[in-house]
């Protein structure tokens, strides 16, 4: 009977359980429940004000943060592990911040850095997810022992592919929606091969640049003061590094604290792990050395 059972219960959604889940959750961590509150009844906030002023987009963004903000209950309640409630917080906050303070509120043009401080947090959140993602594998496959330096490698290199694959995304919605998501810099030089004449292989220099003029088919022009305007490389790339940075301090702690050279419960705070687990995902190699001394060294 338990077999037949418990993959019902993972596969198919079951909204009753799903909502008593996020109940328990509510119950296991009040502080968690007090951010997650406070967060989505700044969205409904929003939203009302939204539909209020006709603004269709910032409508939509504010019902989008609030499905967002039922995937961490809805992972649990489908896939059978627990967020721990600082990851789970985290999420809340980057989601906020992102669609909410960063899109609606236009934080990304006002703030300058704010597009970068996220995009170095979602760095750091998506290593973590790829670190537990890979130690639960570890810890619950049968003959599967992998050291934490390749659990910190395939964390790293999890959290850049989430990274590439967003700016693929950003790439194909500016091309085929012209939206912008790749933000433009402006910059005062640049080298091309097809500012030479001759047309051979050589990059001619353009320094100095003060001011640049666009002109449309249409009539219309568009004078740009200051410099030249770069249409998304230096955003892509600068995303890109400070992806690289975030998801390279993630990396780092697992793997220090998975090898027993780090103590703390803050690593442990980012760390998935099934119900009831007290394996590596909650404890590291020398805490598990501490509780069980007797026990071989594992090689």
């Amino acid at each position: 009977m338990t077999r037949h059972t418990t993959p019902k219960r993972t596969t198919n959604f079951n909204v009753r359980y799903f909502f008593r889940n996020l109940n328990d959750q509510i119950r296991t961590d009040r502080r968690t429940f007090i951010l997650y509150t406070i967060l989505r009844a700044l969205v409904m906030i929003t939203l009302v004000r939204s539909i209020m002023i006709g603004s269709i987009e910032s409508a939509a963004l504010c019902v989008f943060s609030l499905v967002l903000f039922l995937l961490p209950a809805l992972a649990e309640t489908q896939l059978r592990i627990e967020i721990p409630p600082l990851f789970e917080g985290m999420i809340y906050l980057f989601i906020f911040a992102a669609e909410i303070l960063g899109e609606v509120n236009h934080y990304y043009v006002l703030i300058p850095g704010w597009d970068s401080m996220l995009h170095t947090i979602n760095g750091f959140l998506c290593a973590a997810v790829g670190f537990s993602l890979v130690d639960l594998l570890n810890r619950h496959s049968p003959g599967l022992e992998l050291s934490p330096l390749y659990l910190a490698l395939v964390a790293f290199c999890f959290s850049m592919t989430i990274g590439v694959l967003w700016e693929f995304v950003e790439f194909a919605v500016d091309q085929t929606l012209l939206l912008d998501m790749q933000k433009d810099f402006v910059i005062q030089a640049f080298g091309s091969v097809m500012l030479d004449p001759t047309q051979s292989p050589h990059s001619v220099l353009a320094s100095g640049i003060v001011r640049t003029t666009i002109e449309c088919a249409d009539g219309q022009s568009f004078v740009i003061n200051g410099g030249y305007l770069d249409i998304g490389l230096i955003d892509t790339m600068k995303d890109l590094f400070v992806n690289f940075v975030g998801a390279a301090v993630c990396s780092t702690a697992g793997f220090l604290y998975t090898s027993g050279r780090a103590k703390g419960t803050l690593v442990r705070g980012f760390l998935i792990h099934r119900p009831g687990d007290t394996s590596l995902a909650t404890i590291s190699h020398d805490e598990r050395e501490e509780a069980h001394p007797l026990e071989p060294h594992a090689r």
